[in-house]
């Protein structure tokens, strides 16, 4: 099956534009299963394929691998820097002899480093979009974002990102530099977004892109009561996918399931299809680490939603249908709320 280019987007005001879906490729270096259980992925390959679909937002950070993830796409797109947008983040610390041990770090000498680091490790000259991964709440959002800030004038970074942050941390950042966008997880179970960061970003002219659009895998219906994670994987530990919290929330899966049947496409795409309704200032960035979930997520930008489909999915998923917490009380520490 031929897949249609992707059509592109405005993100933020100004003037970045990207893919209507980007990849996040945290999920070829850890996360989601140990190294043994990737071991058959070919991630450049994958990244390739990205690219022919006219994904043109690749989506990685200095904390996943530690730091490989970053040589990763460094190596995929080399000799296809003029066909992508190189998104990367800073500011998540993880302890050297204990990975899973994590802090956040905005100072700006550690900025400045987190970015030289990342400019190495990727092998270009500029980060086209580069993001605070996690506010830093021991100091004013201010101090941070003017290191990045110095970044941009230096033209080391072209465009500057925040996730994870509350709406007066957002209004105050694009006040010090001007915000293009916004990352924050974003799917039809995890919505707590949408009336405050959200909506400040539209107000401020800030892209938004959703991280984790498809619920760690979870709306695409390949996880039912029964599945089982691979070592490694730290779904193994997140409320929502534990015990009677997953079974309660089968509920959504099968109200996205009962859309896509009758849509004749997938439940990922159902997924992703609401997520690019949401407006075009949304550019989801999905992950995964096969070419045909790929094919599948990219055919999403060309699923109609009616009327009657995106009503079927209010009424049987509510904005707070979503049983247990998105992260673990560690991970969840982090979020700028």
């Amino acid at each position: 099956m031929t897949i249609p280019t992707l059509p592109q987007r405005a993100l933020g005001s100004q003037g970045l534009r990207v893919s209507a879906l980007g990849l996040g490729c945290m999920g070829f270096s850890e996360f989601y299963g140990d190294a043994a259980y990737r071991a058959g992925v070919d991630a450049e390959s994958v990244i390739h394929h990205a690219l022919d679909l006219g994904v043109t937002l690749l989506d990685t950070a200095d904390m996943y691998g530690p730091h490989t993830n970053e040589e990763l796409v460094g190596r995929a797109v080399r000799g296809r820097r003029d066909r992508v947008v190189i998104a990367s983040k800073f500011g998540i610390v993880r302890h050297a002899t204990d990975p899973s041990q994590r802090g956040v770090n905005g100072r700006p000498e550690y900025v400045r480093a987190s970015c030289e680091g990342s400019l190495r490790r990727l092998g270009v000259e500029t980060i086209d979009l580069y993001y605070q991964h996690r506010r830093d709440k021991s100091l004013p959002i201010e101090e941070t974002v003017g290191a990045m800030a110095q970044l941009v004038q230096e033209g080391k970074v072209r465009f500057l990102g925040l996730s994870e942050v509350s709406s007066e941390t957002l209004r105050r950042a694009h006040a010090t530099h001007p915000i293009t966008a916004v990352q924050s997880e974003w799917s039809l179970w995890t919505r707590n977004w949408e009336r405050t960061t959200f909506a400040t970003a539209r107000a401020l002219g800030v892209g938004i892109v959703p991280y984790s659009p498809l619920g760690r895998g979870f709306l695409t219906g390949a996880i039912t009561a029964e599945s089982t994670f691979p070592d490694g994987d730290y779904r193994h530990t997140t409320p929502r996918f534990v015990g009677t919290n997953r079974i309660a929330n089968l509920a959504i899966v099968s109200a996205v399931a009962a859309v896509a049947e009758r849509k004749g496409c997938t439940s990922a795409q159902v997924a992703l299809a609401w997520l690019l309704s949401r407006g075009d200032d949304v550019v989801p960035i999905p992950g995964t680490t096969r070419t045909a979930r790929l094919d599948e997520n990219a055919g999403a930008a060309f699923v109609g939603l009616s009327a009657a489909d995106f009503a079927q999915l209010a009424d049987a998923i509510p904005a707070d249908a979503a049983t247990g917490d998105r992260y673990p009380t560690g991970m969840q520490a982090l979020v700028d709320e």
